[in-house]
C-alpha cells in the first residue's frame, strides 16, 4: 500500500486555508500598508485635534458653555476624521488589480471587506478614541465623563467604518468619489452621533448610560452582520460594470 497516497489528504487538509486566514492575512497587510504611509494616519489625527481644538479658542474660556458642547464637538471631529481616509479604503486596491483578485479568492469577499474595515478602524477609531481623553481636559470635562466619551467611541467608530465601508464600495472607481462617499455616509451616521454624544451628556447630568450604549451596541452588531455583505454585493457590481 503506498503510504505516501494516503498521506497526501491529511497533509493537504492540514494546510488548507480556514475561513478565518484570509480576514486575518488582509487586516495584516493593510496595517502594514498603513505603517508604511504614516502620514495618512497621521493627517487623519492632526485633523482630529484641530478641529476639536479650535471650538474652546473661539467660545471663549466659560467651563459650563464648553462641558455642554463637548460631546458633540468631539463626536463630530470623530465623525469628519474618520471620513478623510474611506475614500481610499478600497480605491488603490482597485487601481492595483488587488480587488480584482480579492474577487477571484476562495475565502468570502465579505470576511475580506471586515478584515480591511477593521484595519481602517485601528488606524483611525481607535486611534481617536485613545486620543479623545486628553482632548477632554480642553472642555472642562471630569475625569469621568471623559471615560463615558471615549467608551462611546470605542462603541461607536466601529460602526462609522462599517458604513463607511459600503459607501466606499458604492463610490470605487468613480471621480469625486470623496465628495459623493460624504453624501452617502453622514446620513447614515448621525443616529451613531446622537447616542454617543448623548451619553457623555446623561452622564453630565447625573443619569445613566447603559440605554445609550446599549443603542450603540446594537448599532455595532447590526453593522457588523450587515455591512460587509452589503459592501461585498457593492464591490462586485462596481468591478463588473
Amino acid at each position: 500500500m503506498n503510504t505516501t497516497a494516503l498521506a497526501a489528504p491529511a497533509v493537504l487538509a492540514q494546510h488548507q486555508p480556514g475561513l478565518l486566514d484570509g480576514l486575518r492575512c488582509i487586516f495584516v497587510r493593510d496595517l502594514r500598508l498603513a505603517l508604511r504611509r504614516r502620514t495618512d494616519t497621521l493627517a487623519v489625527l492632526v485633523f482630529f485635534v484641530r478641529g476639536v481644538s479650535l471650538f474652546p479658542l473661539g467660545v471663549g474660556p466659560e467651563p459650563q458653555l464648553l462641558r455642554s458642547m463637548a460631546p458633540g464637538v468631539v463626536w463630530g471631529a470623530a465623525l469628519l476624521a474618520s471620513m478623510l481616509s474611506l475614500a481610499r479604503l478600497f480605491a488603490d486596491d482597485h487601481q492595483d488589480g488587488t480587488l480584482e483578485q480579492m474577487l477571484l479568492s476562495a475565502h468570502p469577499l465579505a470576511l475580506l471587506v471586515l478584515g480591511k474595515t477593521a484595519a481602517h478602524w485601528v488606524c483611525s477609531g481607535l486611534l481617536l478614541a485613545l486620543l479623545s481623553p486628553v482632548l477632554a481636559i480642553q472642555f472642562d470635562l471630569s475625569a469621568s465623563a471623559a471615560g463615558v466619551l471615549a467608551l462611546s467611541l470605542l462603541l461607536g467608530t466601529p460602526v462609522l467604518s462599517l458604513v463607511g465601508a459600503m459607501g466606499a464600495a458604492l463610490t470605487v472607481g468613480l471621480r469625486g468619489a470623496g465628495v459623493l462617499l460624504s453624501l452617502l455616509v453622514l446620513p447614515l451616521c448621525i443616529p451613531v452621533l446622537i447616542f454617543g454624544a448623548g451619553a457623555v451628556d446623561a452622564h453630565s447630568a447625573g443619569l445613566g448610560v447603559a440605554g445609550h450604549f446599549s443603542l450603540l451596541g446594537a448599532l455595532l452588531v447590526l453593522s457588523l452582520f450587515a455591512a460587509p455583505l452589503v459592501a461585498a454585493l457593492a464591490l462586485r457590481i462596481s468591478v463588473e460594470s
